[in-house]
Parts: C-alpha cells; sequence; structure tokens
C-alpha cells in the first residue's frame, strides 16, 4: 500500500508539471488564439477540479501499471503503458473533441503529439516507480 501511494503522489506532481508545460506553455498562443478557453479567473476559480482530475490520473495510472506489469524490463513497460494509454483515451478523446467542438486540427495534432509524449514520460515513472 506505501508504495502505491508513494507512486500515486509521485505521479500527481508529474502529471501536473506536464500538464503545464503542455497546455500552460507549449499550447498556451494557440489556445488563447481559439477564443475557446475560459479567462484566467475563471480558470483559477475552477482549479479545485483540476487538481481532483490529476490526483485521479495519479491513481489510475498507478493501480492500472501495478495490474498488468510482466516481469520484463520496466523501461520498455512503462514506454508502452504510456502509448497503450495514449492510443485508447487521451487521441481518442482529442478526434471527439475535433468533431464536436471547433478545434483547429492544428491544434488537435498538437494536443496530440504533445500529450502523447507527456503519457510516455508518465508510464516510464510509474514503471520506475513500481518495479517488481
Amino acid at each position: 500500500m506505501k508504495k502505491i501511494v508513494i507512486s500515486s503522489a509521485v505521479l500527481f506532481v508529474v502529471s501536473m508539471l506536464l500538464g503545464f508545460v503542455v497546455h500552460g506553455m507549449l499550447l498556451h498562443g494557440d489556445y488563447e488564439a481559439s477564443g475557446l478557453m475560459r479567462s484566467a479567473e475563471d480558470q483559477e476559480a475552477k482549479f479545485a477540479f483540476m487538481l481532483l482530475a490529476h490526483v485521479m490520473i495519479a491513481i489510475g495510472f498507478t493501480l492500472i501499471y501495478r495490474r498488468g506489469r510482466e516481469n520484463k524490463p520496466w523501461l520498455g513497460q512503462g514506454v508502452r503503458f504510456g502509448l497503450l494509454w495514449a492510443f485508447a483515451s487521451l487521441i481518442p478523446m482529442y478526434l471527439i473533441y475535433h468533431a464536436v467542438m471547433p478545434f483547429e486540427i492544428g491544434l488537435i495534432g498538437k494536443q496530440i503529439v504533445f500529450d502523447t509524449v507527456a503519457v510516455v514520460l508518465l508510464g516510464v515513472v510509474v514503471a520506475a516507480l513500481n518495479k517488481e
């Protein structure tokens, strides 16, 4: 149980950091140009939802990874896990966003690439923290 809590806590911090880099820095200009995002004040007022989302990501990453890990090198398992996460949730989510919301395909492409890199990094971190 202690390893699960530590892994989840570390992943929460890494997930928040990667989210800030991807969405707060790399894509910030694209989001501003789209005119579709909340104001900074409105985002700050809803920051608790962001925290909750990243807690859920951290716990989900940890528990799902631990359930499916194999007796193989951890680095490859972490990369594989991150890619599978991207294919099962992240990429379809952004494609659906493009289908139902007025996000340009260029922005969707950047979100997919940057967030796929981020979840692969999260996969490597979870694998490193949960070696058998």
